[in-house]
């Protein structure tokens, strides 16, 4: 990566966010500004170890804020964005579906005005050369039926909840302004992601956080639902390749080739907390005896499985992580660092935020 890239992250303070800054700042040369509201899944702890260094800089900025992204686009003068801003938690979308139109439709609206109207500024090799990142979700396809098939790049969308409704939405936003106004796009579709830094209300880190905490373990209906598990660094390295070598208005789909069943998942988590953390809470004989079957999530899809033979083929990227290898190393952070998801979980990591107050974080799980 030339050193003079500059490249502008949104959402860098989330948990994929996070990991691409990271990656940017340890591995590459590159210039990285980090746009973030800080939500409540926002943060700047997952940051600690690159917010000291003179290449990387953050603006506490709302994507739905024009005026402010403008000035950001003139400061800044990227070479690329990467656009991960975005609501993620599908319950979360159920239950108010309003912040999710907000953030993800009206948002990338916003960010795609601001850096075309950039764009449209640049000359010669800087306009050549500058790119639009749009991240995105397998969830936009909706489920397969077929054991045996898989996404594709040109699998119709078909999304189920409000938040795969609205990030197919951005999707389809993006592709209109490549094809109306010849604005530069890379789309990526990914996988369920899973790893260091995430928030407690996905599935993975709150099954180990209510297992050490003797707490229920909630599976949605039986736990038969199918999800291919991608581990977040994969993700990154591949993000980084799509946006240094990926072929303009393309479309790659990134997955980690572990297909595995919800229940497969929270029981690979209690066995190995046996292993790893055998001191247990008081009253918990087996990990796996916290697991409590709850009501299903209405539209709940029941498979997702991503063919993303197109990045091994025309990238030559593949996840280096398995299941197996990914799992132990999430499993083993969370242990390891306790004082970021007690931070979380107390609502300490808000402190210092513009009118926000500590309170406790408040989270359901999900995947």
């Amino acid at each position: 990566m030339d050193f003079d890239q500059r490249i502008l992250v949104t959402g860098g303070a989330g948990f994929i966010g996070s990991a691409v800054v990271r990656k940017l700042v340890s591995d590459t040369a590159a210039q990285v500004a980090n746009v973030d509201v800080l939500t409540y899944a926002g943060n700047p702890d997952s940051l600690s170890a690159v917010a000291d260094s003179d290449r990387y800089r953050f603006y506490r900025v709302d994507i739905c804020d024009s005026q402010a992204l403008d000035e950001i686009f003139a400061e800044f003068r990227p070479t690329a964005v990467m656009h991960l801003a975005a609501e993620s938690h599908v319950d979360r979308s159920i239950d108010g579906p309003a912040e999710f139109i907000q953030t993800n439709i009206v948002g990338t609206y916003s960010l795609l005005e601001s850096a075309r109207r950039y764009w449209a500024r640049l000359v010669d090799d800087e306009k050549a050369g500058f790119r639009f990142h749009h991240i995105s979700t397998d969830e936009v396809y909706g489920d397969l039926e077929d054991d045996t098939a898989l996404f594709t790049e040109t699998t119709p969308y078909a999304p189920s909840s409000p938040y795969s409704a609205s990030k197919a939405s951005s999707d389809h936003l993006v592709r209109a302004w490549q094809r109306t106004y010849g604005f530069p796009v890379l789309i990526t579709n990914c996988s369920n992601n899973y790893g260091p830094f995430h928030f407690p209300e996905k599935l993975i880190p709150h099954v180990i956080l209510n297992a050490l905490h003797g707490k229920p373990i909630p599976v949605y209906g039986d736990g038969s639902q199918i999800r291919d598990w991608l581990y977040v660094e994969d993700h990154a390295r591949a993000l980084i390749r799509v946006l240094n070598n990926g072929v303009i208005g393309e479309t790659y789909n990134i997955g980690g080739h572990n297909e595995k069943r919800n229940i497969e998942v929270v029981e690979t988590i209690c066995s190995l907390l046996e292993e790893l953390a055998p001191l247990k809470p008081e009253g918990v004989v087996h990990y796996r005896d916290l697991i409590t079957f709850v009501t299903d999530r209405p539209g709940h899809d029941a498979r997702y499985a991503i063919d993303a033979s197109k990045m091994q083929r025309e990238l030559d990227w593949a996840p280096e992580e398995t299941f197996e290898t990914g799992i132990r190393k999430t499993v083993s952070w969370y242990l390891n660092n306790t004082a970021w998801w007690q931070r979380v979980l107390s609502g300490a990591y808000q402190l210092g935020r513009l009118g926000e107050s500590a309170a406790p974080s408040k989270f359901k799980g999900d995947e």
